[in-house]
């Protein structure tokens, strides 16, 4: 039995490959190595019952995971699993080798990831590059769902927000500073904090307020993450995620502006990955 995960930073998908067949499909809370030590992530898995019961029956684990670009860190998913997965070999790669895989149409292309966070890779089939690298919630993901809870949330503290818009978060939602500064500066998981008022922003996306913003943010990311590769013009560029999948007009609108042609635009990138292993890897023990 075979397992494939693939994590983001608020959620992970498990499949499970028995043979040639899918069998349970599930999810967990994310996994992430800069924020997840092995005790957490052991007890993430654990919590799903379904998930927990095949443990000793699966063979490998092959797990991409946001902010696996660390191998050292990336002990600490691998010890995690470990800990369920006890007669299992266990893989841990970077969310975005993941991404690629699932996207790789057998020509060179750039794969971007907008969810909780965002980063960017070029693929062909051989060599991964990254130009430039992640700095995640404080310092960058740029066009991610933090980013743009981030701008939401200092509008609102700054009063800056259109009055329907700040009378959804004072009155309905009862969003107040001290709240804010709480989730954002003393508990774990800010950015996925922070990434949950993607609703919201999702709701008011075509205001005057809020469309220009979105489009301004996916150009900076566009500008910092994908144009950093030489040849960005002439290879088309696809998205993972759950904010390029829900917001990708606009995502277009940035594209378009920057002459980037866009190739596909997926929600998950779990389906293209079993589908990889199945059909090139499911019988090696390394990717």
């Amino acid at each position: 039995m075979i397992i494939i995960a693939d994590s983001g930073s608020t959620k992970c998908d498990w499949q499970v490959i028995e043979g040639e067949k899918k069998t349970l499909y599930t999810h967990t809370k994310g996994i992430n190595p800069f924020f997840h030590d092995e005790l957490t992530i052991e007890s993430f898995i654990k919590e799903n019952k379904e998930l927990y019961d095949l443990a000793d029956q699966v063979d490998q684990v092959f797990i991409y995971c946001a902010g696996g670009s660390n191998k050292e860190l990336n002990k600490r998913v691998e010890c995690g699993l470990k800990r369920v997965f006890k007669k299992a070999e266990a893989v841990v790669e970077h969310d975005l080798l993941g991404a690629a895989l699932s996207t790789f149409n057998g020509k060179p292309g750039i794969t971007c990831i907008l969810g909780t966070g965002s980063n960017s890779i070029a693929y062909d089939g051989v060599t991964m590059t990254e130009k430039v690298p992640a700095l995640a919630y404080i310092l960058g993901d740029e066009g991610s769902g933090s980013y743009y809870g981030k701008r939401l949330l200092s509008d609102y503290l700054y009063h800056f927000l259109p009055k329907e818009i700040d009378s959804i978060l004072r009155n309905e939602m009862k969003i107040t500073k001290d709240q804010i500064l709480e989730n954002v500066y003393m508990k774990p998981y800010a950015n996925v904090y922070l990434a949950s008022f993607m609703k919201l922003i999702h709701q008011y996306k075509d205001s005057e307020y809020m469309h220009p913003i979105l489009v301004e943010g996916f150009e900076k990311f566009l500008t910092i993450h994908v144009k950093c590769f030489d040849n960005y013009k002439e290879v088309p560029v696809s998205f993972i995620g759950s904010v390029a999948f829900y917001f990708q007009d606009e995502l277009k609108e940035a594209a378009n502006k920057l002459g980037i042609q866009i190739g596909t635009i997926n929600k998950k990138p779990i389906d293209g990955l079993v589908e990889y292993h199945l059909n090139h890897q499911h019988k090696n023990s390394k990717i």
